[in-house]
């Protein structure tokens, strides 16, 4: 059965293996992501060989930090009881020990007003800032734990003036232009800016790369639409963001979101503990179960594992877990008869993306077969999430991969044809020949009828055997 909602899997260099991988993808994986918080770029440079080795349909997605805050990297961890006292200093390179915890920002002690609160290693510690120096903040721990190296810092309601780039980051967006990977991940996206900042990077260099903005601070979602405008999907990073905004309003959040991200005709990804149990154990809660259900009923484009497949210890378990909720809520999804939610603005394309949902909904229509240049006609199709499948011919490799993330398209690579009739032909034949449609089949083609650069421009609904005839 066609699972529809992608998958993105975290992948470490710790466990990439071409067998893993390739077991991974049968299972269900359409996007691998690479977290550059826990790598360096020849950690990264592995996984992505392996990746290719198993298929050029994968599509590599790699995040930057972004302006985070994280425990300095040196010295050791700290064990803390409630009601301990403990200082926060701003040096990046400082050895944390005894009561002393060093951070990657040198100015949070000018920055971080008395009263915050400081939420250490996504919420596990909470401290809060009791009174500072000049060179320190005083803290009360309100709970007991371990402060661990390199973790996550988050101090909500304060406005922190972080660079949205580190020299990190810069590096490995470079990198991904020189490797060639589909999509950059950025981190705590606050602003159109954020985002600017990094096009800029591709444009110097005529990358190809697509921009997917994490959403994870309450700044992100108030200006939730001008960074829509500017950017190529979303990602709602459910972690950092449920501990900068109360949980409660997390559901809220996300539904909104993807229902912005579907009207824009972008792509979204929900996203951090969707299967957490699975990290140690090999069966998921049945709160978590809910969880992946309701972003598939939310019609989220796709949903996301992190640990359960970097280092847990059933990740293929997780996936095939997806793969089947995925399957089966699908199954029960009903299309919106009236189509009203996504954006049309006077365009060909979306016109004749909603027609074809429409068309399926009333007639024996066994499958959507596209031509496209540039994806946006698959990613229109997959906005108005139709129940049918919809087979992109893509003439560019780098776009069947953009399409890794766009719900209910499978992308295929195809070499352009010269004219229609060649495309209809050749694209149909291949169906064919791959089992996807049967010769007795009727089926939806959209395509160009003056070329693939010029955009959409006809539909056509017929049985494959009078298509091949052509």
């Amino acid at each position: 059965m066609l699972k529809r909602t992608k998958i993105v899997a975290t992948i470490s260099d710790k466990r990439c293996d071409v067998d893993f991988l390739r077991k991974l993808y049968e299972a269900g994986m359409n996007v691998v992501r690479l977290n550059t918080a826990h790598q360096n770029l020849d950690q990264a440079t592995l996984v992505i060989e392996n990746v290719r080795k198993v298929s050029d349909k994968i599509a590599l997605l790699v995040d930057t930090k972004g302006p985070e805050i994280r425990t300095s990297s040196f010295g050791s961890e700290i064990n803390v009881n409630r009601g301990d006292r403990v200082f926060i200093k701003g040096n990046p390179q400082g050895v944390s020990n005894g009561n002393a915890i060093y951070v990657s920002y040198p100015n949070i002690v000018e920055e971080v007003p008395v009263g915050s609160c400081i939420l250490i290693d996504d919420g596990d510690i909470e401290l809060v800032v009791e009174s500072k120096t000049n060179d320190s903040l005083n803290c009360r721990v309100d709970n007991s734990g371990i402060i661990k190296l390199r973790k996550s810092i988050n101090i909500p309601n304060v406005h922190i003036n972080l660079p949205s780039l580190t020299e990190k980051d810069i590096e490995f967006v470079k990198f991904a232009i020189k490797n060639k990977l589909d999509f950059i991940a950025h981190s705590f996206v606050r602003k159109k800016e954020d985002v600017i900042e990094i096009k800029k990077i591709l444009d110097e260099h005529k990358s190809t790369i697509k921009i997917i903005a994490k959403i994870e601070n309450q700044q992100g979602v108030d200006n939730i639409d001008e960074i829509l405008d500017h950017t190529y999907g979303i990602m709602v990073a459910r972690g950092d963001l449920g501990i900068e905004i109360p949980a409660e309003k997390i559901p809220i959040i996300q539904r909104r979101i993807v229902k912005k991200c579907i009207e824009s005709k972008k792509p979204v990804i929900i996203a951090t503990q969707m299967l957490h149990t699975m990290i140690e154990h090999p069966r998921p809660t049945r709160a978590e179960i809910s969880d992946i259900a309701n972003a598939i009923y939310q019609r989220a484009d796709a949903i996301m594992l992190s640990g359960e497949t970097a280092y847990g210890a059933y990740p293929l378990e997780a996936v095939n877990i997806m793969t089947r909720v995925a399957q089966e809520v699908e199954v029960n999804l009903e299309p919106d008869p009236k189509q009203t939610l996504v954006r049309i603005n006077n365009e060909v394309t979306a016109t004749l993306a909603r027609s074809a949902v429409r068309a399926c909904a009333n007639l024996p229509i066994r499958a959507i077969v596209v031509d496209t240049l540039t994806g946006r006609t698959g990613r229109y199709l997959a906005a108005f999430r139709g129940k049918i499948p919809v087979y992109a011919m893509c003439y560019r490799p780098e776009i069947m991969r953009h399409l890794a993330l766009s719900y209910g398209v499978e992308a295929e690579y195809m070499e352009p044809r010269t004219t229609r009739d060649h495309f209809l032909v050749d694209s149909i034949s291949i169906m064919v020949e791959q089992g996807k449609i049967k010769p007795e089949d009727t089926v939806l083609v959209i395509g160009g009828s003056f070329g693939p650069s010029d955009g959409a421009s006809f539909m056509e609904i017929s049985q494959v055997k009078n298509l091949i005839k052509k």
